[in-house]
């Protein structure tokens, strides 16, 4: 262990996201970056012959985002959304334990999402998404096709 102290736990209706400090330490073992998923589809990408920046902040007027791959040329993003995220129709289930907390917060992902990808398009830019459940190979042609029917900007 470290020599910082351990966070105390929250499941006593403090407010907080997280029921237990179990789920806190879970919670907070997620990665920004680098995920899983988002390697397997750099990876396909790289195999494709494209080639991009990752996690390359754009600032957009008011609005600054970190698309996960970033084609600058075509000005396309892409982002993978984490199924439980971003509600995910198919596989986005909420947890039973503070379930009112969990429904606004993804609420609030997905606006935010939808406001990202309206500024994006407002900057000539075409946001791309992912599910994380999606066959890398599948969505890296896809991502590839996009990206080639793109015009290049300087």
């Amino acid at each position: 262990m470290t020599g910082r102290a351990a966070p105390e736990p929250h499941g006593d209706g403090s407010g907080s996201w997280a029921t237990s400090y179990t789920a806190r330490r879970a919670m907070q073992a997620n990665r920004r970056v680098d995920t899983q998923p988002e390697l397997r589809l750099r990876s396909e990408l790289h195999r494709l012959g494209l080639r991009y920046r990752r996690d390359h902040r754009l600032q957009l007027g008011d609005l600054r985002t970190r698309p996960d791959v970033v084609f600058t040329r075509a000005r396309v993003a892409v982002f993978l959304d984490g199924c439980f995220w971003h509600g995910c129709p198919e596989h986005g289930e909420l947890p039973q334990a503070n379930s009112e907390y969990w429904t606004a917060k993804i609420e609030r992902n997905r606006r935010r999402d939808a406001r990202i990808d309206a500024v994006l398009r407002a900057h000539g830019w075409l946001p791309v998404h992912v599910w994380e459940h999606e066959d890398p190979a599948v969505a890296a042609a896809e991502v590839r096709r996009v990206v080639i029917a793109r015009p290049a900007h300087e």
